[in-house]
C-alpha cells in the first residue's frame, strides 16, 4: 500500500473488505463489491462488469449510481466495447484524467449521463479475469489519485478471494442437493417402489381366495391395505425430502435426523425415519422441543431394553396432531404390573402437560410400539 494512503483510508478498505466477505450469495455480493467500490474511493458512478464463458465481451453489467428510470432510457446494456472493452483486452489498472479523450472512447448513447475522470480494475479469481470494477468522476476532485487505484486494486483482490469462496460454496450446495435427490430417489426404489410390487402380487394372489378361503382373503387385503397407507406416507415423505433438499441443521427436520443418527451408536444400528407433513412450518417450538426429549428417551429405551435389530421413527403432522412413534422388533413392552423407569413417565408428563397421550403396547409385527401425540398448535 503506497504510503499516502493513510490510516483513515486503511480503515475504510478494511470495512469495505469486510462487507463483501459478509455474504456469501454471489449476486448479493456483486452488489456488495460495487457499492463498496463507490464509496472507497467517493466516485459519482460505479459499475461491475462481469465477462461471458468466453472473456471477450461482458455477460452481466451491475451500476451504482444512475436511478433505475434514467438506465431504462439508456437501452441495451454495455458489452464491453470501447473504453470498458480495453480491461477486457489488456488486464491491467487503467486511469484516464478524461476517457472522451481517449481514442478508443465510443462516446455515449442517448441520455447517458455525462463522465470524465475514469478508474477501471481487474477483479481475479485463481489468476483468471472474472470481470472489472469500472468508477467515473470522483466527487471531490478532479481526477483519481494513485492512491484511489491502489486501494480499488486491493479492494478487487479482496473481491477475488470472496467470489471463488462464493462459487466453491454454490458448487458445494449444487452437489448436496445431487447427493439428497440420488438418495431420495434410492429410498422410493429401494422401499416404496418395492413394497408397492409386493402388495400387487399379494392382491393378484388374493383373487383365487375369495370363493374357496374368505377369512384368509379378509386378512390379505387388510394387509395390503396396511401396506399401502404406509407407502403413501413413503412417499409423502420423500415429496417433503425433496421440497426442502437440505433441512436447515437448527431446524426441527433436521435436529430429528440428526438425533436419530447420533441413536446408531448406542442401538447399533441406524433407525428407519418416516417424516410425514411439513415439520419445520407446522409444528409449534415447545411442542417440537418436547418431541425432541421424547424421541431422545424413546430411543433411550430401545437401546437398553428392548433387545431389537430394527426400529421405526415416524413422525406425522398432517392432520391436527403431532404424532411420534417409536417401532421397535425387540422382546416387547413390559408387563402391566412391572416397575417402569423414569423415561415412560417423562414421556407421558410431557403428553398431558401438552393435552395429549402417551400409548405403549405390543407392535403387531412383534415388538413394542410407543406412540406420543400432542394436539397441533
Amino acid at each position: 500500500m503506497s504510503e499516502f494512503a493513510g490510516p483513515r483510508s486503511l480503515r475504510q478498505l478494511l470495512d469495505a473488505v469486510q462487507t463483501i466477505g459478509s455474504d456469501l450469495d454471489l449476486a448479493d455480493m456483486l452488489q456488495r463489491i460495487i457499492h463498496s467500490a463507490v464509496e472507497l474511493v467517493d466516485a459519482r458512478y460505479g459499475a461491475l462488469g462481469v465477462l461471458d464463458e468466453t472473456r471477450t465481451r461482458l455477460a452481466q453489467f451491475i451500476t451504482v449510481g444512475i436511478e433505475e428510470p434514467a438506465r431504462s432510457k439508456i437501452g441495451h446494456l454495455p458489452e464491453g466495447h470501447g473504453i470498458l472493452g480495453l480491461l477486457i483486452v489488456d488486464a491491467r489498472p487503467l486511469r484516464l484524467p478524461d476517457l472522451t479523450e481517449h481514442p478508443d472512447s465510443y462516446g455515449f448513447p442517448p441520455h447517458h449521463p455525462p463522465m470524465r475522470s475514469f478508474l477501471g480494475v481487474p477483479i481475479l479469481v485463481r489468476d483468471e479475469v472474472f470481470g472489472n470494477l469500472y468508477l467515473t468522476d470522483k466527487r471531490t476532485a478532479e481526477v483519481f489519485t494513485d492512491v484511489d487505484e491502489e486501494l480499488i486494486v486491493g479492494l478487487a483482490g479482496a473481491a477475488g478471494v470472496a467470489i471463488d469462496n462464493a462459487r466453491l460454496l454454490g458448487k458445494v450446495n449444487q452437489l448436496a442437493v445431487v447427493e439428497d435427490r440420488e438418495r431420495i430417489a434410492r429410498d422410493l426404489h429401494d422401499t416404496v417402489i418395492q413394497r408397492l410390487f409386493a402388495t400387487g402380487m399379494s392382491l393378484q394372489s388374493t383373487v383365487r381366495l375369495v370363493s374357496t378361503d374368505p377369512t384368509s382373503t379378509i386378512e390379505r387385503i387388510e394387509r395390503a391395505v396396511d401396506d399401502l397407507d404406509l407407502t403413501i406416507r413413503e412417499i409423502r415423505s420423500a415429496i417433503f425430502g425433496l421440497e426442502q433438499t437440505r433441512p436447515a441443521p437448527d431446524g426441527l427436520r433436521g435436529r430429528i435426523l440428526a438425533l436419530v443418527q447420533e441413536s446408531a451408536s448406542v442401538l447399533g444400528f441406524e433407525p428407519h425415519v418416516v417424516l410425514d407433513g411439513p415439520i419445520d412450518a407446522a409444528v409449534d417450538p415447545a411442542v417440537g422441543a418436547e418431541l425432541l426429549a421424547t424421541l431422545r428417551e424413546a430411543l433411550s429405551n430401545v437401546a437398553k431394553h428392548a433387545a431389537a435389530s430394527r426400529t421405526d421413527v415416524e413422525i406425522d403432522v398432517v392432520d391436527d396432531a403431532v404424532c411420534l412413534r417409536v417401532l421397535d422388533d425387540g422382546i416387547g413392552p413390559p408387563p402391566t404390573d412391572a416397575r417402569t423407569g423414569r423415561g415412560l413417565t417423562n414421556m407421558a408428563a410431557r403428553a398431558i402437560r401438552l393435552g395429549g397421550t402417551l400409548t405403549l403396547k405390543a407392535a403387531d409385527s412383534g415388538g413394542t410400539e410407543l406412540e406420543w401425540r400432542i394436539p397441533k398448535r
